[in-house]
C-alpha cells in the first residue's frame, strides 16, 4: 500500500508527529520534494528532534528511508543530520539517496541571501536555505545531479561553465565575491565521497517494493498553500507540495498512491510572508503562540515566531481538495482548551461579496475573514484516547471542521507525544 502524508495549509500542521506514527507501520518512508528549508518536529523515546532532510522514519530499525529525485539535496547537511542522530544514540538508519537527486550547493544559499537583500522590503520571506536558486538552476539545466559526481571529466567542464555564468551575476547584479571553479570542483569531489555509500536507483527500488506489496509512505514538506502552482504565489516555496507530485518526485506511477492523509491544524499558523486571512495579532496572538505546539509556535528551521490565526475553513477545504485528501489528521486540538469561545473563518469577504472559494493572490490580499464562533470546552483533553470521551463542545468543533472541509477526520491529535492520538472510525 502506498500512502502520502501532506499538509493542507502553510506548513507547520504537525506532520512530523503523524508521519512518525504512520512510519511505524511502514517499510519505506520517502521524502520527494523540498530541502532543508522546513523541519518536522518529532518527540519520541530518544528525545525531541527537528528533522529537515531525513524522512521521519529514521527512528525505526525495520524501515528504509529514501531521499528521492525531487529533493534539494544538501549533502553536508544530510551527513550532519545523520551524525546528530548517532550522537543521541539513535541506531544508524538505512538510507538510500536517488542518483537523480540534484545537489544544493553553498552558492545557492548565498544567492538566496543576496536576492532577499536586493529585494529589501519586497522580499519573499525566504528561509535563506538556497531553495529558490536551487530549483531555478535545476529547471535552467545548470544544476548538478548526484550521478554527475561520478564522471569527473564532464563534471569539471560543467563546473567551469556554471561558475562563469554565476560570476557574471555576482559581479554585475549583486556586487559580491566571485566563485572559484577549482574550489567548487574539489568541493563536489568531497561531496561524492560523503554521499557514495547511500546512492541508489531509487525509482527502481520503489517500483520493485510496490510489486512486493511493501508499505510505502511518502512524506511531503510544507503544505498546499505553499505549492508553486496552486499556492499563494509568489509567496510560495519553489517545489510542488502536493501529494500528486510524489509520483514525479520519486519516479513511481501516479495510480499507485492509494491514500492521502492530509494534516490539518485546529487553528492556523504560518512562517514567512504572504496573505493570511484569519491572522490575529497582539495579545490574542501571543497567547495562542505561547500555548501552541510543544514549547510554543516557532519555526523548526528558522526559530522565527509563527504568525497565528484562527482555523480557516476556506483555505483548508481548498488545501484538502488540491491534495486529493482521502482522510484528515487534525492536530494540536488540545491547545484550544483555554478559550471560552473559538472563532473560525468560514468565508472571505472580497469587495463586499462573501465567497467560500479560495481565490488567487491578488484577491486574497483584499479578503477579510467572515468569522463564526463555537463554544469552547474549557478543559485539558490530553490523555483522552476515545473520541466519545471528549467534551461535547470539543466534538462539535471537530465535526464542524469536518463538515466545512468536506473530508473525513480519522485521527485527532491531542498532545505532542506519539501516544496522544484518538482514532476515529468513519
Amino acid at each position: 500500500m502506498v500512502k502520502a502524508i501532506v499538509g493542507a495549509n502553510w506548513g507547520d500542521e504537525g506532520k512530523g508527529k503523524i508521519t512518525d506514527m504512520l512510519a511505524e507501520q511502514s517499510d519505506i518512508i520517502v521524502r520527494y520534494q523540498g530541502g532543508s528549508n522546513a523541519g518536522h518536529t518529532i518527540i519520541n523515546d530518544y528525545g525531541k528532534f527537528a528533522l529537515h532532510l531525513l524522512p521521519s522514519g529514521v527512528f525505526y530499525n525495520h524501515t528504509t528511508s529514501v531521499i528521492a529525485n525531487g529533493v534539494a539535496l544538501n549533502i553536508p547537511y544530510l551527513i550532519k543530520e545523520l551524525n546528530s542522530l548517532k550522537e543521541r544514540n539513535v541506531p544508524e538508519p538505512k538510507i538510500l539517496v536517488s542518483d537523480r537527486a540534484q545537489i544544493l550547493m553553498p552558492y545557492h544559499v548565498d544567492f538566496d541571501a543576496y536576492e532577499e537583500e536586493r529585494l529589501g522590503g519586497k522580499s519573499f520571506g525566504s528561509t535563506k536555505s538556497g531553495i529558490a536558486p536551487f530549483y531555478s538552476d535545476k529547471y535552467a539545466k545548470i544544476g548538478f545531479q548526484v550521478s554527475e559526481l561520478f564522471d569527473e571529466t564532464s563534471l569539471r567542464e560543467k563546473v567551469d561553465r556554471v561558475v562563469a555564468y554565476k560570476n557574471i551575476l555576482l559581479e554585475h547584479l549583486y556586487h559580491k565575491p566571485l566563485l572559484n571553479a577549482d574550489e567548487i570542483f574539489e568541493l563536489m569531489l568531497s561531496y561524492r565521497e560523503m554521499i557514495k555509500p547511500y546512492v541508489a536507483d531509487v525509482s527502481k527500488f520503489l517500483n520493485e517494493a510496490i510489486k512486493e506489496g511493501k508499505n510505502i509512505l511518502f512524506e511531503g514538506q510544507l503544505g498546499a498553500l505553499k505549492d508553486t502552482d496552486h499556492g499563494i504565489y509568489p509567496m510560495v516555496t519553489s517545489s510542488s507540495t502536493l501529494a500528486s507530485y510524489a509520483a514525479v518526485g520519486a519516479g513511481i506511477p501516479a495510480r499507485e498512491i492509494k491514500d492521502v492523509i492530509t494534516v490539518v491544524k485546529a487553528y492556523s499558523s504560518a512562517v514567512g510572508a504572504g496573505a493570511f486571512v484569519s491572522e490575529i495579532f497582539g495579545d490574542e496572538a501571543d497567547e495562542l503562540r505561547r500555548r501552541g505546539g510543544d514549547g510554543g509556535e516557532f519555526g523548526a528551521t528558522t526559530g522565527r515566531p509563527r504568525r497565528m490565526g484562527w482555523f480557516d475553513a476556506v483555505a483548508t477545504r481548498y488545501g484538502c481538495k488540491m491534495q486529493g485528501a482521502t482522510e484528515v489528521a487534525l492536530t494540536v486540538l488540545d491547545v484550544l482548551g483555554y478559550l471560552d469561545e473559538i472563532p473560525m473563518c468560514v468565508g472571505y469577504e472580497i469587495d463586499g461579496e462573501v465567497t467560500t472559494d479560495f481565490p488567487t493572490t491578488y484577491k486574497l490580499e483584499k479578503a477579510k475573514p467572515v468569522l463564526k464562533t463555537m463554544p469552547g470546552w474549557k478543559c485539558d483533553i490530553r490523555g483522552i484516547t476515545k473520541y466519545e470521551d471528549l467534551p461535547e463542545n470539543c466534538r462539535n468543533y471537530i465535526e464542524e471542521i469536518e463538515r466545512l472541509i468536506e473530508t473525513p477526520i480519522t485521527m485527532v491529535s491531542n498532545g505532542p507525544k506519539r501516544s496522544d492520538i484518538i482514532y476515529r472510525n468513519k
